[in-house]
């Protein structure tokens, strides 16, 4: 439901903002739809039309992703280490 009002909201106010600024634009209002616990599937749902919110969206999952692939890197070393120190 959420998804959809922002949706309206974005569809009419988005020709108020030049388009070069559209795609932070974009970016902003996902991550505040993804703060406020919106499911992604429901962002895609009520944005199908929009490509700059497309765009914003795919990235966050890219950064997102990257993020955690970091995470479970920085994790496995440490596992590692402790091991080898272990062996030790």
């Amino acid at each position: 439901m959420t998804e959809t009002v922002v949706s309206e909201l974005w569809s009419e106010l988005k020709r108020y903002i030049n388009t070069v600024d559209r795609a932070e634009a974009a970016e902003t209002v996902v991550a505040v739809l993804i703060d406020h616990d919106s499911d992604v599937e429901d962002i895609r749902d009520a944005f199908k039309g929009d490509g700059d919110v497309k765009r914003a969206l795919t990235s966050y999952l890219d950064n997102d992703n990257n993020y955690e692939d970091e995470e479970d890197i920085e994790e496995e070393a440490e596992e590692d280490y402790l091991e080898d120190d272990w062996e030790n």
